[in-house]
């Protein structure tokens, strides 16, 4: 049967009438809540965690790494706005993206020190401030991944007396160990900012006791040396009879060769930019690449050796840049100059080249 158009018309305005303000705002709500997002974002937060993540953990490219955590970790936490967040593989992602803003600072590091190095005031100031800004930027990124790391196994910090989260595998505990050295790595990008970030300090404190839920022998050392780090920084911290903090750094650069992950030999080097140790550095500088000659990389964590390596490698052309105006060369890693035995000088063969 047809319907006169006005008939049509005012049927269809009263049809819309029906849908008060409620209604539709119950409607969109509906739709906002999609159950199909919410399988997509529990499919694609457990394909992250139980795939991805180890994935990326054997990787060998770190530049790669960080975009990956740059381009991903947007799609993968949006899906919190549907379900769980996921905090295990939010960690991890936004720690990469942490990698990529610093890697850029240190860039506009060196060209800072390279124009002061040259005299160019105008261009070493504008690096300087471009350094601060990335460097706000990453302690921003890292406290983020400090948090996630705490939310992902239900860990308060702050608690007293302190309770140790449940970490049922090794993934668990390398993320957590992780989430604790970025939230130190966090405090060190916001001081090198100027307080632009405002990281509170007192990670610090709360990551010397989490340190101890995490088997040291079983992680090269690296829970030793993030609290030795923190016994530095904050000596009140120091527990009664515990040996000194840089024989702990010592110590625990060794077991890192010994699992065949250096991480702790970047704490180490951090350690020793930050209180002026320059016999320290060196010395660590040299260790971690006499160590590639002996070294057995763990395969399931080549990342975070790797990214030790971009640590020491930055460290290492810093110091080269200040006193000889260009980054460390390849063929002198692990030196702190270019002065070598004429025994070991290469020699080029120019007959190759008429």
């Amino acid at each position: 049967m047809m319907y006169p158009k006005e008939s049509f018309m005012g049927r269809c305005s009263a049809l819309l009438k029906t849908f008060s303000l409620p209604g539709l705002a119950l409607l969109l709500a509906g739709c906002s809540a999609n159950p199909i997002y919410t399988t997509t974002g529990i499919v694609l937060s457990n394909y992250a965690e139980s795939e991805a993540t180890p994935y990326v953990l054997q990787m060998s490219d770190t530049e790669m790494a960080c975009a990956l955590g740059e381009g991903t970790d947007p799609l993968i936490y949006s899906f919190s706005r549907v379900t769980s967040a996921p905090d295990t593989t939010g960690s991890l992602l936004m720690l990469l993206a942490a990698n990529c803003s610093e890697y850029r600072a240190w860039e506009a590091e060196l060209n800072y020190l390279r124009a002061e190095y040259n005299d160019n005031i105008p261009a070493a100031r504008d690096a300087r401030e471009s350094a601060k800004r990335l460097h706000a930027r990453t302690a921003e990124r890292r406290y983020n991944s400090y948090r996630r790391a705490m939310a992902a196994y239900d860990f308060d910090p702050a608690a007293e007396p302190l309770e140790c989260p449940f970490l049922f595998t090794d993934q668990d505990e390398l993320t957590f160990l992780l989430g604790l050295l970025t939230g130190m790595q966090a405090i060190v990008n916001d001081a090198s900012s100027g307080a632009l970030a405002g990281v509170p300090r007192n990670i610090a404190p709360r990551a010397e006791r989490a340190a101890q839920c995490v088997e040291n022998d079983k992680w090269g050392g690296l829970p030793n040396a993030i609290r030795a780090l923190v016994w530095l920084l904050l000596p009140d911290t120091r527990p009664e009879l515990s040996p000194d903090p840089w024989q702990v750094l010592d110590s625990s650069r060794e077991q890192g060769v010994e699992m065949g992950m250096r991480a702790s030999h970047a704490v180490q080097v951090v350690a020793a930019e930050t209180f002026g140790r320059p016999d320290v550095l060196a010395d660590a500088i040299a260790h971690f690449a006499d160590a590639d000659t002996l070294l057995d990389v763990s395969e399931d964590y080549r990342l975070v050796d790797e990214v030790a390596r971009t640590i020491v490698q930055f460290s290492s052309d810093k110091h080269w840049t200040t006193n000889y105006g260009y980054r460390t060369p390849s063929n002198f890693f692990g030196k702190m100059s270019p002065e070598r035995s004429n025994s070991h000088v290469e020699v080029m063969d120019l007959d190759g080249l008429l």
